[in-house]
């Protein structure tokens, strides 16, 4: 910035050009934390439930059970565990991305946060305050409690967003789809998440052998490689294609072909959840003002089985 601004300064001795640019520069690097490893995760777990003081505990457990970022978990509100249909939900509230967004919570977490409550926290205060001085909690002080439970864990000093890193990389182990993930961590694109999730060697193992016995072929005859082979890409284009619909999804299996075009609602393979309620509104709004009581009435049995889960 001090080279672009020079000329405008009108120094008699300002170079005739400016001397160097931004792009002269060479990028630094911005590696992601290392995410741990189950066992590695598990030892942190089991440390901090058994430390003494509850707090440790709530931290570890809600950074390593929802992928928060420190200033989102430092900046719970006193309202943010909510009841949504039959399930407890975590409302994070506007923060990095300037947009809040809502979490499933694991009903472990949801009795963890309310006795440490109950017993440390005045009413109407942010969710989660340290005991000894009321105030709320901060990135130092979260760091310390991860700490703590690190060494007895026997680890090396862990960053809180390993936590972060950690849960995203078990999910996408596990055959959660990329979307989710991204909606889970608060992105706004896929390529933010894939920096963060990337596939462990475990997922890269069982991608390869899936097809290597295929790839053989090529080595032990002059054959082509079976019209079937596909690799791990096109295995989840097929595995999602069709699948997502403004409203819900379909799961409908990939074998089955689908003789219409605009009655997915009425499709015993459809599928919605509390996400798409806004569009369900939206849709049942609609079909009231245009009198057409046949679409209002389906779209009011689908918001009532989203907000009545049990009555299904």
């Amino acid at each position: 910035m001090f080279f672009v601004r020079i000329d405008e300064w009108g120094w008699a001795e300002a170079p005739a050009r400016v001397p160097m640019f931004p792009g002269d520069l060479p990028r630094q690097d911005h590696p992601l934390p290392k995410a741990l490893d189950d066992a590695a995760a598990a030892k942190l777990l089991r440390a901090a439930q058994a430390d003494k003081r509850l707090l440790v505990a709530v931290t570890v457990e809600v950074l390593l059970r929802t992928g928060l970022r420190v200033s989102e978990y430092t900046g719970l509100r006193s309202d943010a565990v909510v009841q949504i249909g039959a399930g407890p939900w975590l409302h994070v509230p506007v923060g990095k991305l300037r947009d809040d967004r809502y979490l499933p919570l694991h009903p472990q977490l949801v009795t963890l946060i309310d006795d440490y409550r109950n017993r440390f926290v005045p009413p109407d205060h942010p969710l989660l305050l340290p005991r000894e001085n009321g105030r709320p909690l901060d990135r130092h002080t979260v760091t310390r409690f991860l700490n703590k439970a690190a060494v007895t864990a026997g680890l090396p000093h862990l960053h809180p967003h390993q936590l972060r890193h950690t849960l995203a990389t078990q999910a996408i182990n596990r055959g959660m789809s990329l979307e989710a993930i991204a909606a889970m961590l608060g992105h706004r694109s896929l390529d933010m998440t894939l920096r963060y999730a990337k596939i462990a060697n475990r997922t890269l193992a069982d991608e390869y052998f899936a097809v290597t016995d295929k790839v053989d072929a090529l080595y032990g005859q002059p054959a082509e490689l079976p019209a079937d082979t596909i690799g791990p890409k096109m295995a989840r284009l097929r595995r999602e294609h069709h699948r997502l619909l403004g409203n819900g999804y379909c799961t409908r299996p990939p074998q089955l072909d689908c003789a219409f075009e605009s009655i997915c609602e009425t499709c015993t393979f459809f599928q919605t959840g509390i996400d798409f309620r806004p569009t369900l509104q939206a849709q049942h709004d609609d079909a009231a003002t245009k009198q057409q009581t046949h679409r209002a009435d389906l779209f009011s049995n689908l918001l009532h089985r989203l907000d009545h889960p049990e009555a299904s």
